[in-house]
């Protein structure tokens, strides 16, 4: 059997956005991801279980990419896959709905009683018996030492491995056990919104009552699917497009170098305006620059995570600021853009000079924040020590190495040198901050390092005279990259402008006044 293709979707509705994992063709499998597998593996397990069908697996509103959907009760989970089912034009199906997820089949299924022509349910004795036991996942609000990580991917796991009715015992018969990678990819998703995710299985928990369909395992579902007679599934997946709520929206596109996650604000007729990330994560960090950028309305502003990053394509490749750079062509032409602004960070900053050089046509200006100037011995010693290999874990333990290692950078420069010298006077983030940066570098997974990687790798000082389009290189006073402007200085590139800006806008709690007043600089250089 082949590779699976499993492709990543976002349905905007009226009040947010869900998120569908699609894989297969056939007739069409509608499938309920429960909470305790993410949405992605529960596609990728059933499309091989069943190679016959078309499978949709729904993030239920609460996980991974649909958490910021505001549906909290079980009726308006219900509705809000419904819009989703008729967004997609899927019609006569079988849904199938795993652990948890068991509670939604009732309130959909009077929705949309005419297109199920079965309903089947995986896991549901175990869901039964949690809810009976009291089983939950406890308080999972961000904590500062990150253990609220540490206690979801043990009530994850133990949900595997122990009898559902007696939690003393391992379970000696079930559904295969997730490997590590996929507790990693359930744990991360559920992590998103950890609070929501407690929310969502207490509300699921006391509505299985309203489970309906026959119990099933995995084995058995081909045989169960076999009687049935439906039409192919053949709609395609409606495009994504803004929230009419406003704020940051999500979408995939693919390009000729892979499939790109873009978080998107502003006008869709107004000035395209790229924003490229730091390396390591995902761009949620740049939220602020996202909409601050966007402003009200003037830009269209979408800010990519790399292929490697966040939640973008994992290519096996070797990555430079080059090869980044002709990805964020392929992004440009994708979307169908004959030039756009730009606005880098640190290792964004070095991309959107590459890209500027290598693609002069494309760039109109570019705000290019803390590139990277660092001599050649500080270089080595940071590409020697400063990525630390980051693996799923059948214990969890990456998730304390994550989280320490992303607290500590805020600590020191770099953040091997744990002593006084080194220490930074930026603050420590909040929890809720922090976690935001530690999702992302989980999303990232094991290649989180490469693009990263890549701007200790090159050689600024030899390509920043090559620039031939106008742009703003600037940083905060608080910024470990800030003595890169006397570089950028010295090297005295025509229209070339080199500034210290008030702030760093998208670091944590920036003072709002000097947030505003940095932010109000980048729209004025860009606007010229």
């Amino acid at each position: 059997m082949g590779t699976l293709t499993i492709e990543p979707h976002y349905v905007t509705l009226p009040n947010g956005q869900i998120r569908i994992w699609r894989t297969g063709s056939g007739p069409d499998l509608v499938v309920l991801a429960g909470l305790t597998l993410a949405a992605s593996v529960v596609a990728r397990i059933v499309g091989e279980a069943c190679p016959d069908w078309r499978v949709t697996a729904v993030e239920l509103p609460g996980i991974g990419g649909s958490s910021e959907h505001p549906a909290t009760n079980l009726d308006d989970v219900a509705a809000a896959v419904d819009t989703v089912l008729e967004e997609c034009r899927i019609g006569p199906s079988a849904l199938l709905a795993f652990d948890m997820a068991g509670a939604v089949v009732g309130p959909l299924a009077e929705r949309r009683a005419r297109d199920f022509a079965a309903l089947f349910l995986v896991g549901a004795e175990a869901a039964a018996s949690w809810a009976a036991r009291g089983n939950g996942p406890g308080d999972l609000a961000p904590r500062h030492d990150g253990t609220h990580l540490t206690a979801m991917w043990a009530f994850i796991r133990d949900c595997h491995l122990l009898k559902p009715d007696d939690p003393t015992q391992p379970a000696t018969s079930g559904e295969a056990l997730p490997s590590a990678e996929d507790l990693d990819a359930t744990v991360t998703a559920a992590a998103v919104r950890p609070v929501r995710f407690v929310s969502l299985w207490a509300t699921c928990a006391a509505a299985l009552e309203r489970a309906q369909g026959r119990s099933v395992t995995l084995a058995d579902l081909p045989g169960a699917l076999a009687s049935l007679r439906l039409p192919q599934g053949c709609a395609p997946l409606p495009s994504t497009f803004p929230a009419p709520s406003g704020g940051i929206w999500h979408q995939y596109i693919e390009t000729a170098r892979g499939r790109v996650h873009l978080r998107r604000a502003g006008d869709m007729s107004g000035r395209p305006t790229l924003v490229i990330p730091t390396g390591g994560g995902s761009s949620a960090q740049f939220a602020p620059i996202v909409t601050g950028l966007a402003g009200d309305g003037e830009r269209q502003v979408f800010a990519v995570d790399y292929l490697g990053n966040g939640l973008s394509d994992k290519p096996e490749r070797e990555v430079t600021i080059g090869v980044l750079a002709e990805d964020m062509a392929a992004v440009i032409e994708a979307l169908g853009f004959q030039n756009v602004d730009v606005w880098g960070s640190h290792t964004g900053a070095l991309v959107g000079l590459e890209l500027a050089v290598r693609y002069p046509s494309l760039v109109r200006r570019a705000v290019l924040e803390g590139p990277v100037f660092i001599s050649p011995d500080f270089q080595h010693d940071l590409l020697s020590h400063y990525f630390p290999p980051i693996r799923p874990d059948k214990w969890g333990l990456h998730l304390q190495l994550v989280w320490n290692w992303r607290r500590d950078m805020f600590m020191y420069w770099p953040w091997y040198r744990v002593e006084r010298s080194a220490a930074r006077q930026l603050g420590v983030p909040t929890a809720d901050e922090l976690h935001k940066y530690a999702i992302g570098i989980l999303e990232s997974g094991p290649t989180y390092d490469l693009a990263y990687r890549s701007a200790f790798s090159y050689d600024t000082a030899d390509r920043l005279p090559h620039l031939t389009r106008p742009a703003l290189i600037c940083a905060g006073p608080n910024d470990m990259l800030v003595s890169g402007l006397k570089g950028a200085e010295r090297l005295a590139v025509p229209g070339v402008e080199v500034r210290l800006t008030p702030t760093t806008v998208w670091w944590p709690d920036p003072d709002p006044l000097l947030a505003a007043e940095t932010l109000a600089q980048y729209r004025s250089y860009l606007s010229v």
